[in-house]
Order: C-alpha cells, then sequence, then structure tokens
C-alpha cells in the first residue's frame, strides 16, 4: 500500500471488462496493475515481489483458470488477498475458491458497488494491520485471534463473512484449538450478537439425554419431571446454538436432529405442541466425519446440512509464529485473574514455551501457563509448574537478562521483558524483534526462509527489519 492507495493487479480475459474494472479502481485511486492472461498475472506478481496488496482474478479463463492461479499466487504470496470474478454459472467454484484462500467472490453483471465494497474492506483491513493484508487483530477479555498465519487468517476471515448470514457452520479442528472461541466469534460478528449464545457439549450424552437437553419437556414426562423445562433449541431463539462435538452424537437421535434443523419446529418431551425455533447453528468437531459416514456411524444428510460453510483450524504447532503473541496474551489473563504479578520469568522456561511441541493446542498452553503463574513465588515463575516437573530447570541469577529467544542463553544487549512496566502494546513489539533476530541467526543467508516462517513477503520482512533497526534502509 502506498499513501493508503491499494496496489491491485486485475486479470481477465475478456480485455474490455478488466479494462473497465481497472479504470473503475483508478477513479477510486487505487494504484491498478493489469493483464489478460493467468501467466501473465504470475509473472507481474513476481516482477513485484508479491508488493501487490490484492489480486481481482476471472474464475473462468483458458490456459489457466482462476481457480490455479489462486493456488499458485498464495503458496507464493500467503498474505496477498485475492477477488474471484465468476459467472452465475460457477458459483459453486467460487465458494471452492474461498476455501483455499480467496478472500470472497463477486458475481459479474452485478452492480459494480458490490465490488468496491468489497475493496474498501480489503483496504480498511490494511489500514487497521499495519501492513500488507496480512495482519488482524482481535484479542479481548474473551478470545485472543490476533495472527501472524496465513491458514489461521484464512480461517478467521471465512468466519467473519460467514457470520454475516445465517448459514449453517462446520468448525473442525483438533481438540484445544479453540473451536468454542471461534463459535463466540462468529456469533458476535452476526446480526444475532446481542441475543443469547447457546452452548452444549456432546460428547458422551446419550439419545435420551440429547433429546432432552435440547427439545425440553413438560411436567410429568418423565420421572423426575416435576416442572416444565425449556430446551437449548428454544433458549438460543433469536440466538446462536453451538453444538461441540456433534461427531459424538447418537446415531439414533441424528435423524431427530436432522428434522428439526431442517423444519425449525419442535415439540417438547411429553407435548403435541409444536413450537417455533428460530437460530443461527454452529457444530464443531474434532473427529473425521467423511470417514464416520464411510463408517457408518454418522448420517451423509445430517453432515450435508450442517457444513454450509466449513472452517477448519490449524493446530497450534503449524502457527508456531502465532506463539510469542500468545503468550503475552495468557500471561496478562493470568495475572489478572489470580491477582498475582509475574517480575521475571527465567530464559529456560521462556524458551520451553516458546519451542514445546503443545500437543493439547492453545488450551493446553493457556493451562500451563495458568499453573505457572498460580505457583510463583516471590513474582518469579518456578520450572515445576511446567509439564514434566523439574524437566526444566532455573539457572542461580534465573536467566533474568537474557532475551526470550537467545539460542545462546547469554545476554544479545537486548531489554528484559519483565524487569520494567511496558504496555502490552509495547511488550509484543519487544517478542517480535527479538523473534525476528533469532530467526536471522538460525537462517543468516536466507530471508526467503525467514520471511516463510512468518507468514509475511520479504517486502514486509525488510520493512521489519528497518522497523527494529536491525538493517539500514538502503
Amino acid at each position: 500500500m502506498k499513501n493508503d492507495q491499494l496496489e491491485i493487479l486485475v486479470v481477465d480475459d475478456e480485455k474490455a471488462y478488466c479494462d473497465v474494472i481497472r479504470t473503475l479502481l483508478g477513479v477510486k485511486g487505487h494504484l491498478v496493475d493489469g493483464c489478460y492472461r493467468a501467466k501473465d498475472a504470475l509473472a507481474k506478481l513476481d516482477e513485484k515481489n508479491g508488493q501487490y496488496d490484492l489480486l481481482i482474478s476471472d474464475l473462468l479463463m483458458p490456459e489457466m483458470d482462476g481457480e490455479e492461479l489462486l493456488e499458485k499466487a498464495k503458496e507464493k504470496y500467503p498474505t496477498l488477498e485475492v477477488i474471484m470474478l465468476t459467472a452465475c454459472s460457477s458459483v459453486e467454484l467460487a465458494v471452492a475458491c474461498m476455501r483455499k484462500g480467496a478472500y470472497n467472490y463477486v458475481t459479474k453483471g452485478d452492480d459494480p458497488k458490490e465490488l468496491l465494497n468489497e475493496v474498501d474492506e480489503i483496504k480498511e483491513k490494511v489500514l487497521n494491520s499495519g501492513q500488507s493484508a496480512a495482519g488482524s487483530v482481535k484479542a479481548s477479555g474473551e478470545y485472543m485471534l490476533e495472527t501472524n498465519n496465513a491458514a489461521f487468517r484464512h480461517a478467521l476471515d471465512i468466519a467473519e463473512k460467514a457470520g454475516e448470514k445465517d448459514v449453517n457452520i462446520l468448525i473442525t479442528g483438533e481438540s484445544g484449538t479453540g473451536k468454542e472461541v471461534f463459535a463466540k466469534y462468529i456469533h458476535n460478528c452476526s446480526s444475532r450478537k446481542d441475543a443469547a449464545f447457546v452452548d452444549l457439549n456432546c460428547h458422551t450424552l446419550s439419545a435420551s439425554l440429547l433429546e432432552s437437553e435440547l427439545f425440553g419437556h413438560e411436567k410429568g414426562a418423565f420421572t423426575g419431571a416435576d416442572k416444565a423445562r425449556q430446551g437449548l433449541f428454544e433458549a438460543a431463539g433469536g440466538g446462536t446454538l453451538f453444538l461441540d462435538e456433534i461427531g459424538d452424537v447418537p446415531m439414533e437421535f441424528q435423524a431427530k436432529l436432522l428434522k428439526a434443523i431442517e423444519e425449525k419446529t419442535i415439540y417438547r418431551l411429553g407435548s403435541t405442541t409444536p413450537v417455533n425455533i428460530d437460530f443461527r447453528l454452529i457444530t464443531a468437531t474434532n473427529t473425521d466425519l467423511e470417514e464416520a459416514m464411510k463408517q457408518g456411524t454418522f448420517r451423509e444428510d445430517l453432515y450435508y446440512r450442517l457444513s454450509t460453510v466449513i472452517i477448519t483450524i490449524p493446530p497450534l504447532r503449524e502457527r508456531r509464529e502465532d506463539i510469542p503473541l500468545l503468550i503475552p496474551y495468557f500471561l496478562e489473563k493470568a495475572q489478572a485473574e489470580t491477582q498475582k504479578t509475574i517480575k521475571r520469568i527465567p530464559t529456560k522456561v521462556k524458551d520451553f514455551l516458546l519451542n514445546y511441541d503443545y500437543p493439547g493446542n492453545v488450551r493446553e498452553m493457556k493451562n500451563i501457563i495458568d499453573r505457572m503463574v498460580i505457583l510463583s513465588e516471590g513474582g518469579v515463575v518456578q520450572d515445576h509448574a511446567l509439564p514434566g516437573s523439574g524437566a526444566v530447570p532455573i539457572d542461580e541469577n534465573g536467566g533474568y537478562e537474557s532475551p526470550v529467544f537467545s539460542d545462546t542463553g547469554e545476554s544479545d544487549g537486548h531489554v528484559s521483558y519483565f524487569e520494567d512496566e511496558r504496555s502490552l502494546r509495547d511488550f509484543r513489539k519487544q517478542m517480535e524483534k527479538d523473534y525476528i533476530s533469532y530467526l536471522l541467526k538460525q537462517y543468516p543467508d536466507d530471508m526467503e526462509k525467514v520471511a516463510q516462517i512468518l507468514s509475511i513477503s520479504r517486502r514486509q520482512l525488510f520493512n521489519k527489519l528497518v522497523e527494529f533497526g536491525l538493517r539500514d534502509p538502503q
């Protein structure tokens, strides 16, 4: 981006249409290049070393179509945003492209304002992030969704867009990746955000218990039902119902669940009076539902009803560049919740937090840091708070002077993180600087590798080096 102007590349084999789009965007003040073949678009991207903020591509083109262009462009320049142009007949292909990383699609022949609105959204995103369309900062006391990872950022983009529509959403990912956090974020992005968010974990619940929980019951419906009870379908009225571990729903209850979702009408147990229900459904699972369908343990029609939009959350080990962002967030949160202050974190404890594999994902990181704060003594973290008590010894001076990312355990002149009070923003900036310094030591002659690990372009990496004083602005 230059002077608040997006740098945009438009590619469409219909030359007249391509030129019109370029003109429209140019009038809006953007810097726009164009070409008529996908191969030429890839060449232009390489010429500018990924400096474009946005690629607008036709979907159906000869030689190489927009889907293949998208895959090649995102593979080489993961922070590049892409909008697909499509005819009505290829909308399904366009949606498939969104799953592969496209920001959105626009149907040809529609009001040009739709495309301009999408471009304005991307411009706002770039301005808010302070970098190419790579940054998405969403942190609050409830959740932390700031990321430097392209796959996680793509999942967030889909969540935001799907949140605006009343479509059913299926969230997949390993245990502990934050599926419930995503569900709440989608709810807060929707027009239903002021209504209830109701959740239920379906794991280990029998069919009868699930039916009672979701449908509710009338007084006397079964032994112990001494009064009428509203079910969660009704409780979520006007809001969002989140069913976690949907893959564990017993087969004998799946037909009733499907009927309720399709008809938006239920009967409480013990009643013949229909109740209309109005809710947005989000489900989540850490199991392979497609495999479950093959095994006959999950209904195919239910799966397709639930999965209008699928969001896959990558495990923490596949977005390690986010670990330096998550550590201070959970540390600050834990200190606030426990009313304890951490003054020193030993170097080897920091190294453990940064290099641990986190098989339990973000949930495990939170638990480790919570325990670390709770068991701290005199404001100093103890090694027995970490997984495998005593596995991370503390040196006699606590290793306090060493930076988090030091691979030698010796100070390299960086200020320590916990020796003075500072804003969370400054804290993160220092961590970011040290992490980049660490990577530069690991790959001194491979800037491409460093940029790849950080999920940013080489141009963005160069800007970071200048910003942090790690390289002169030549």
